[in-house]
């Protein structure tokens, strides 16, 4: 067992939020970091009030405890393809976690012709940290031999299903017979899943001979944030190609464009991938994107703030942001978001994931080697 201190006894320094080129946040904030030592932190998720798991690229998997300062090690996780973005990803408990202690994580592992998305399950045993009993319960096929867009956020709902983002895998052929555009597998999707792993029964193409029955959603570039809003709707945030960064909504059986319909522009040029979504008929449009030209905004993780810590922040969409190092607030007003003052920024920091714990706080993963888990909490 490694353990190591972690929240929150380092110094903290109270700060502001700041737009691009200026403009301070209505609320200030004090960030509060720990001891330093996760690599490429991924995910996070809280069990209970100060008990939390954080998964790390290379394949660990840690317990961190809010309270009394501990992050611990926990054995039994599975082997993984850490190359590339692959690696260890999500982490989420079963919503009856402290009835049968699941624990689900997705990552990538190798098979027959390259890599793929796995998801599977493990019960957490927490005095001697371990994952007992782990499976595989589902693999996003088919195998490809590419190391990037996993996608791979996974979130249960209401309903009790488990919704898992898979990415397009990298595929370059910009048209209609590209992998996000074909439901006969699972790349460039929202899976719908029940908690063993076998698709929901009432999943949009369950009827389909052809289609995957476990496409929730289709039309995806590599998505990269999964979050509930207020009345139970799906968010995802999602990478275009240059910019064309998405913020989505998600309902069944929806095509989101990719790549057919885009606001990206190639790398490395200013030729569009495509046309924009209104301009081509069968696609749902992005409810807030960041054209090519823009710098774009390319998301991880995310969360809809919802508690009493600071009130001027409730119902705000909090994204973490990685090429512009800082976390990015979103006002949310039905589907119409508005950019509002990013926090955490002028630290370098690429921000992985973001969630609220039980005690109102935003909890915050920073990517990179040595990397710390930050929390905003109320300035005094």
């Amino acid at each position: 067992m490694v353990m190591s201190r972690l929240f929150f006894a380092a110094s903290a320094t109270a700060v502001t939020g700041c737009l691009d080129g200026g403009g301070a946040s209505e609320t200030s904030y004090t960030v509060e970091k720990g001891a330093k030592g996760f690599e490429q932190p991924w995910g996070i998720a809280f069990l209970d009030g100060t008990r939390a798991v954080v998964t790390e690229l290379p394949g660990r998997l840690r317990i961190i405890d809010t309270e009394d300062g501990t992050a611990r090690v926990v054995d039994g996780t599975p082997e993984v393809a850490s190359e590339g973005q692959g690696g260890l990803l999500d982490v989420t408990p079963h919503p009856d976690y402290t009835d049968g202690g699941w624990v689900y994580l997705t990552y990538s592992a190798e098979g027959d012709g390259g890599t793929a998305t796995h998801v599977g399950r493990g019960r957490l045993e927490t005095d001697a940290p371990r994952l007992r009993d782990f499976e595989v319960l589902h693999v996003a096929e088919p195998f490809v031999d590419s190391s990037i867009h996993y996608g791979s956020r996974a979130l249960f709902g209401d309903d009790g299903a488990l919704y898992v983002t898979s990415g397009d895998r990298g595929f370059k052929n910009f048209g209609s017979g590209h992998v996000a555009q074909d439901v006969t597998n699972e790349l460039g999707c929202i899976l719908r899943l029940n908690p063993d792993g076998s698709a929901h029964d009432d999943n949009p193409f369950v009827d389909d001979p052809v289609a995957r029955n476990t496409v929730y959603s289709y039309g995806h570039r590599n998505p990269q944030g999964l979050t509930f809003g207020r009345d139970g709707e799906l968010w995802e945030s999602e990478h275009g190609e240059r910019d064309g960064d998405e913020i989505n909504v998600i309902e069944a059986g929806e095509n989101y464009g990719w790549p057919i319909a885009s606001e990206s522009c190639e790398y490395g040029t200013d030729t569009p991938v495509s046309v924009p979504h209104e301009e081509r008929d069968g696609v749902t449009p992005p409810v807030h994107f960041w054209e090519c030209g823009s710098g774009g905004f390319p998301p991880a993780g995310m969360t809809f703030y919802t508690g009493d810590a600071f009130p001027g922040w409730q119902g705000d969409l909090f994204v973490g942001n990685l090429a512009g190092a800082y976390l990015g607030r979103l006002g949310v007003d039905g589907y119409e978001l508005t950019r509002k003052p990013p926090l955490l920024g002028g630290r370098g920091w690429r921000i992985r994931d973001v969630t609220e714990g039980a005690d109102g706080y935003l909890y915050a993963l920073v990517d990179g080697s040595d990397a710390p888990v930050v929390r905003l909490v109320p300035e005094d």
